[in-house]
């Protein structure tokens, strides 16, 4: 399944219901949708996003997840399942995160710790320093565990999955988000074979 960039567009702005469940454990935060997983209603869609690649190489879920056309029967309820949430900074959708202002970072900042208080996870993952900067006034934050809570969680920042991050490889990303998730106390799978 494919989306035109007519199809594409209508979808600026769109929002993408956060993936929670009330056994939520380790809270997954990615900048803003972009407008695939709008048009998908499936939280990192877009071809090519390697968050399902990375969660599957980490061990954190028992399959490859492909959401590209929308969850496949089961994927939600394997995340929930396994206390995996997903939501992000800011939720409106747009091509780029780059299109996003400053006010927009601060205010989906305020409204995640919100989050965060309400769904109580032990451990809060902002993925993308540059998102966490921006919305937690935080100019020189780096990657890893943080020495504050968020909304009460622990809180570490990881590399965004993007195709656009060219710095962080799906190794990469699967080792930090093995790491979160061992701090969220989760039982992981066996990373798969290479």
């Amino acid at each position: 399944m494919g989306f035109s960039r007519a199809e594409l567009e209508r979808h600026r702005g769109a929002t993408v219901p956060d993936l929670v469940g009330p056994e939520t454990r380790l809270l997954l935060v990615g900048i803003n949708p972009g407008l695939w997983t709008a048009a998908a209603q499936a939280h990192f869609a877009k071809r090519g996003n390697r968050f399902y690649p990375a969660l599957y190489g980490a061990g954190i879920t028992g399959h490859l997840i492909d959401a590209s056309a929308g969850y496949r029967p089961g994927d939600r309820e394997h995340l929930l399942e396994r206390g995996i949430g997903i939501t992000n900074v800011v939720p409106i959708a747009t091509a780029r995160a780059d299109e996003l202002t400053p006010e927009q970072f601060v205010a989906g900042g305020r409204a995640l710790v919100r989050r965060v208080r309400r769904i109580r996870p032990a451990v809060v993952a902002v993925l993308g320093v540059t998102a966490y900067r921006a919305a937690f006034a935080r100019p020189k934050a780096v990657p890893g565990r943080q020495d504050e809570t968020l909304g009460g969680a622990e809180l570490w920042v990881a590399p965004n999955p993007s195709g656009l991050n060219a710095h962080a490889q799906i190794p990469d990303l699967a080792a930090a988000y093995r790491e979160i998730a061992l701090a969220a106390g989760l039982a992981l799978f066996p990373p798969p074979v290479a």
